[in-house]
């Protein structure tokens, strides 16, 4: 299997099963210097583990991070960083039913196709648990590029027929309920909502928002590393998104371009800027200094307990009920997930974007 690789100049390396012994990630191209602990790590990790409410899996891990290598007296040493977390609560018996036939919604028929054998447990390297060292290494980005002046935030905007109200946006919020909502009114909602879903034993989609300040104009490439097509490839490597908008995203196709269009100004200090950020903070490939913002769509989790057609291996059609710990609702864990999955774009985008100009080379190895 190729693709558990992701980035240029910073690389990150997945490995790892949802009912291996351990799953983590190998970070390559990291900067020497950077104060790194374990406690760094594991805040983002304890906000995507399993069994925070009622609106999780209640598969109970720890997701306990341990720094195997490139820190050394509590600073990254410019070598490969590698990072672990076991694998303590695995019920692989849970399973054991479904070796013999394919879950709709998931990748099982697929790996047959693919490599004539799949890892049924939890569904081997498709389970969302893989993203334990996306938001491991998310961590690391994250870290760095506060150093650089680069902030992150990512929050559920909508859970199914539930979406916030803009104007009662209140960033506190966002860590006061199960969903990281930044609308108590909407969470209020969306918990009725998904109660309703768990009753009928069902699942529910949603819409995750992410935004990115500080970045400076001029990152990201014009051609096919453009700065919105690395953050929609890395939300598409997301196991269950399948939408991506950046700015006013589908808006904008129903829209004129004299609507679309985003005027500039002069501020009073001479500097030219945008009036308005339909384009999302990136144009033409390349940021372009407002506010980064962008939405990820997530499916609803296929794992449900009502009955589904399906066919099992030796092409018969059955009727089957999942069984196991599963979320009602993916989107709530996927905040972090989204939000590190950007600060892994963002970071190596900076970092490619380093040798773009000769005058910056020169002051840079010349002072």
């Amino acid at each position: 299997m190729y693709g558990s690789t992701f980035g240029n100049v910073l690389k990150i390396s997945t490995w790892g099963e949802s009912h291996g012994k351990a799953i983590g990630v190998v970070i390559d191209g990291c900067p020497a210097g950077l104060p790194l602990c374990e406690e760094d790590i594991q805040r983002y990790l304890d906000r995507r583990k399993p069994g925070q409410s009622k609106f999780t899996t209640q598969r109970k891990e720890g997701d306990l991070v341990e720094i195997l290598s490139g820190v050394f007296e509590g600073k990254t040493t410019g070598t490969p960083i590698s990072l672990m977390v076991r694998n303590l609560d695995q019920r692989s018996k849970d399973y054991s039913e479904i070796a013999n036939y394919y879950r709709p919604g998931h990748a099982d028929l697929n790996y047959d196709r693919k490599y004539g054998f799949r890892d049924y447990r939890g569904g081997g390297r498709s389970s969302g648990r893989e993203t334990i060292g996306r938001v491991a290494a998310g961590a690391v980005a994250a870290k760095l590029l506060k150093e650089l002046g680069v902030s992150l935030s990512a929050y559920t905007c909508s859970i199914g027929p539930v979406t916030i109200d803009r104007n009662a946006f209140d960033p506190e919020e966002i860590k006061k309920n199960a969903f990281y909502m930044p609308d108590a009114q909407a969470a209020a909602k969306a918990e009725e909502y998904l109660k309703q879903c768990m009753k009928e034993t069902n699942s529910s989609g949603g819409m995750v928002e992410c935004v990115i300040t500080g970045v400076p104009a001029g990152i990201g490439e014009p051609a096919f590393e453009k700065l919105d097509a690395a953050l929609a490839k890395a939300m598409f490597s997301i196991g269950a998104v399948k939408g991506f908008e950046i700015g006013s995203g589908m808006e904008a196709a129903r829209s004129t371009g004299l609507q679309n269009n985003d005027a500039y100004g002069i501020t009073p200090q001479g500097d030219i800027v945008k009036k308005t950020n339909h384009s999302g903070g990136i144009t033409g490939g390349i940021s372009d200094g407002c506010p980064i913002i962008f939405r990820a769509a997530f499916k609803p989790t296929p794992s449900i307990a009502s009955p589904q057609e399906t066919v099992n291996r030796q092409g018969e059609a059955i009727e089957v009920r999942i069984k196991g710990r599963h979320d009602p609702i993916i989107v709530p864990r996927a905040v972090v997930v989204v939000e590190s999955m950007a600060a892994l774009v963002i970071l190596d985008a900076m970092l490619g974007s380093m040798t773009t100009r000769l005058d910056k080379i020169k002051d840079f190895f010349q002072n």
